[in-house]
């Protein structure tokens, strides 16, 4: 997006008189200073983290000057609207995986955006504010000298001599208004030269600090991730909506009429209507089962309340299989990603029951390097396809959301081994 209004208001008769060559003027001296005081803040923070890196405590200081940046940036932006009313758009910032200090620190440090305003800063503090001061002091500050001339003669030189930009002297009262006649031609031409150059010094700002325009890959690739996020956030308190609902509303009402068909049950004498009664108790327990496995199905409590590792060991403690299970997690993970590993878990151990022939399986894991990862092994007589409907390529879809991976190797024979990865970080540590 250009700055338009400075661009328009250039090309108009009474720019001179409007209030764009002041814009133009506090725009690039609030570079010039703004730039200054990085320069300073950069060499400070360098040679202090550089002289403290030999006890270490320097490199969390070094670490964080790679963000210095993002506040320039956002400055930058502010700045912007003095030349042009229109905003200038923020990147998109990408959500941590987790809360806390470390997550957020290496997702900005992971954002190309990131780097780019480190270059902005760099380029500002080392070359952008000195050309600023330059031209504000070739454009404005030596043309008002100039045009001052006649009253520095009579304020300083006793109406005799003045001193023309240190480097001429005026003797007479006529030189000294031809000087001040010169400095107004080129305070003139100045406010055009400061018009210029804040346009283009903003065109570049733009480019650097700037988001992304619409159809930019990065910017469609991060607007992507964060409604992909948000749909599985969704996606999941749906779940548990629903849970919910089954568990207070339609479990609860199995219970009492299961209850009231056994008391009826029991006060009903023998005959037909005793008969119907067992049968209707019957139907109704069965209803009730099915119902439980149903809500456990959807989202489990035991996942809910005591996350993944009970989780899978109960799933394990289910499976027609025997399975050994070791899987270490000292904290809870984000509830996307327990409910997608064990839900993957869940699916494996059913393939395994259904199709594998296998004796024994196992369920392997832990949380290493910002990963959670998992494995399902078993020693069945393998041959298992992901394109053979077992119910694996939407797993594997579903893993794909959280931006994992999944992977299998089943060799004809087995043994089968499924692979699962998802990045995360803790949400929460078990004491």
């Amino acid at each position: 997006m250009r700055s338009r209004d400075l661009w328009q208001a250039l090309s108009a008769r009474r720019y001179l008189l409007s209030a764009w060559p002041w814009r133009a003027t506090a725009y690039l001296v609030t570079g010039a200073v703004a730039g200054a005081a990085t320069l300073v803040g950069l060499a400070v923070a360098l040679v202090v983290g550089g002289a403290l890196t030999v006890v270490l405590v320097g490199l969390p200081l070094l670490l964080l000057t790679a963000l210095v940046g993002i506040p320039l940036a956002r400055l930058e932006r502010r700045r912007l609207r003095l030349i042009d009313r229109a905003p200038a758009p923020a990147r998109p910032v990408r959500l941590p995986p987790a809360t806390g200090p470390w997550p957020w620190l290496v997702t900005r440090l992971r954002e190309r955006a990131t780097w780019r305003e480190l270059g902005h800063a760099l380029l500002f503090a080392l070359l952008l504010w000195p050309l600023d001061a330059l031209v504000v002091a070739f454009a404005l500050a030596a043309p008002l000298h100039l045009a001052a001339t006649p009253l520095v003669m009579a304020a300083f030189g006793g109406g005799e001599e003045a001193k023309v930009l240190k480097q001429w002297t005026v003797t007479t009262w006529p030189a000294a208004s031809g000087v001040a006649v010169l400095g107004l031609l080129l305070l003139a031409l100045g406010g055009y030269a400061l018009g210029l150059a804040a346009g283009v010094r903003a065109e570049l700002a733009r480019v650097l600090v700037g988001a992304p325009g619409e159809g930019d890959p990065e910017a469609r690739v991060v607007e992507l991730t964060r409604s992909r996020a948000r749909l599985v956030d969704a996606f999941e308190a749906e779940r548990r909506r629903i849970e919910r609902d089954l568990h207070d509303g339609a479990q609860q009402r199995l219970v009492a009429l299961t209850m009231a068909l056994g008391l009826a049950r029991l006060d009903a004498p023998p005959g037909p209507l005793a008969d119907q009664l067992a049968k209707a108790h019957g139907e109704a327990g069965r209803a009730l089962e099915e119902l439980r496995e149903l809500i456990h199905g959807i989202h489990p409590k035991v996942l809910a309340d005591y996350g993944l590792p009970a989780a899978v060991a109960d799933a394990a403690d289910r499976s027609a299989v025997p399975v050994d299970v070791a899987l270490e997690l000292p904290g809870r993970l984000p509830r996307a990603v327990e409910a997608t590993a064990y839900f993957v878990v869940c699916e494996a151990l059913a393939n395994v029951g259904r199709h594998s022939g296998a004796d024994r399986a196992e369920v392997t894991g832990g949380h290493r390097d910002g990963r959670l990862l998992l494995r399902i092994r078993d020693d069945g007589r393998g041959g298992a396809d992901v394109a053979a409907g077992s119910g694996l390529t939407g797993l594997a879809d579903r893993v794909s959301v959280l931006d994992g991976r999944l992977s299998l190797s089943s060799p004809p024979g087995g043994p089968t081994l499924l692979s699962v990865e998802i990045p995360c970080e803790w949400t929460e540590r078990f004491a």
